[in-house]
């Protein structure tokens, strides 16, 4: 695939995210510096850098409505490049059968996406979504409790995207 990808970054109530978009869609979202995301992206043949904001901007207005409570559903377009053919299988299933608000278990994911992959294998798919929030990986949770999330700042960045998304009861707070 030849083309460019255009980074862009933006705050959030979790820290800062950074998006990587070509001209197919969202090919990486990440919290903190895109250094990874921006070499892993620019690694690939025939694949260049390119001042766009105008190509982020829709991506980061989304995102910036997700947090804010205001969107349930992202239009963005995902670029599935960074992930192999089970990876896509496995977080397209996600992506297009889990919603807002709602969360299914690693199995329960494992069963659906049709790929054979075992449930303790799908934590590590999980965990190497290149398009985690819009990709929503963090509604894959564990038969006993919310499982791991490598995003943000780890489960507490997972029990906060639950609670915004209501699958999860606000916790009280004594500071």
């Amino acid at each position: 695939m030849l083309g460019t990808v255009a980074f862009g970054s933006a705050p959030t109530p979790l820290g800062e995210m950074s998006v990587a978009v070509t001209g197919d869609g969202v090919a990486g979202v990440c919290w903190g510096d895109d250094g990874r995301l921006r070499a892993r992206l620019l690694d690939r043949p025939g694949l260049t850098e390119a001042d766009d904001p105008e190509r982020t901007a829709p991506v980061l207005g989304e995102l910036a409505a997700y947090y804010a409570g205001e969107l349930r559903v992202f239009a963005a377009r995902v670029d599935w490049r960074l992930t192999t053919p089970v990876q896509r299988a496995v977080l397209g299933t996600l992506h297009e059968t889990v919603p807002y608000g709602r969360a299914v278990t690693y199995g329960e994911l494992a069963a659906r996406s049709g790929t054979g992959v075992p449930a303790r294998a799908i934590g590590s798919i999980m965990g190497a979504n290149p398009v985690p929030v819009i990709v929503p990986c963090h509604r894959v949770v564990a038969g006993n409790g919310l499982g791991g999330f490598s995003g943000g700042e780890g489960v507490e960045s997972k029990r906060w995207l639950l609670t915004l998304e209501g699958y999860l009861q606000p916790t009280l707070d004594w500071d």
